[in-house]
């Protein structure tokens, strides 16, 4: 069993460190608000840290799950952050979406200090963290990702890599670009349903099973019908990963006019106070 340091007990990391004390392994906690990192330790075990460089002191792993690219770097690169006190040969993992910029440069500073470092953002959302079946997507040398496997295993079920460092992110923006159209296109045919005073229930039943399914018919067309959104991935989120998007295509030339015009159609669903609402509520800009 690893002794692991986890930085970051918000709703996808407390439950993925919850599967790992589960999983038998010894673990240290860190939290910026010190009361959840000790609500976490009450109900799981372990113990609760100070500052990341104390959860990091003598870790086989550190795991971070933060919330961006200044966040992250001041949990491994900061005055208290991990690097300064991890030990050589030892295994950091993040699980954050950030920008494939930060991820390669985490890499090359690992690589200073001899740890192996993999970036591995996740998809499945609160739903996946809970239930361990998330989907995680690692970039990183061929070692550390194998090297991370049998602990990222412990809460996703399904573990790829994709290719050297920064290319987990980058991938993570790939899936984001992907979901971005599809909510787009289901909240559209949504309301043609309901202006066309169809019973969407039946409607769902017609079409759920062929070519116009997906992930997010199969689990928010009854939802978005009856204006529930208190649940999954947060509009802001959305907004931030989008955004990192359109910054990487920048860089490397690709179009994404429909990522960037979906990412202001969520610009307005913000203004109508649904930022922490989930990704859902894109239908919410839309006339019934």
């Amino acid at each position: 069993m690893a002794r692991i340091a986890f930085i970051g007990l918000g709703v996808m990391g407390g439950p993925m460190a919850r599967h790992l004390a589960a999983a038998g392994h010894e673990l240290a906690v860190f939290n910026r608000s010190p009361a959840k990192a000790e609500a976490w330790v009450s109900a799981h075990g372990g113990v609760q840290a100070a500052s990341p460089a104390e959860a990091a002191t003598d870790a086989d792993a550190v795991i971070t799950c933060v919330g961006n690219d200044d966040d992250l770097a001041d949990v491994t690169l900061g005055r208290d952050g991990a690097f300064r006190t991890m030990r050589a040969g030892a295994l950091f993992i993040d699980h954050t979406t950030v920008s494939a910029r930060i991820a390669r440069q985490l890499a090359v500073e690992g690589r200073g200090r001899d740890l192996l470092c993999v970036d591995a953002p996740v998809s499945g959302g609160q739903a996946g963290a809970e239930g361990g079946t998330l989907s995680v997507m690692c970039g990183g040398r061929e070692d550390a990702v194998r090297a991370a496997e049998p602990l990222i295993a412990a809460y996703a079920s399904r573990i790829t890599h994709v290719g050297p460092a920064g290319a987990g992110q980058t991938t993570k923006m790939v899936n984001q670009i992907a979901i971005a159209g599809v909510v787009q296109g289901l909240s559209e045919a949504l309301r043609f349903a309901q202006r066309a005073e169809l019973d969407t229930d039946r409607v769902f039943e017609a079409i759920s099973g062929g070519a116009a399914a997906s992930w997010q018919m199969l689990n928010r067309w009854h939802s978005m019908a009856e204006d529930r959104f208190d649940f999954g991935f947060a509009v802001d989120w959305m907004r931030k990963d989008l955004g990192l998007a359109i910054e990487e295509a920048r860089t490397n030339g690709a179009t994404l006019p429909v990522a960037a015009l979906v990412d202001q159609f969520y610009a307005e669903v913000q203004a109508l106070g649904g930022g922490r609402e989930d990704t859902s509520a894109l239908v919410r800009r839309l006339p019934r």
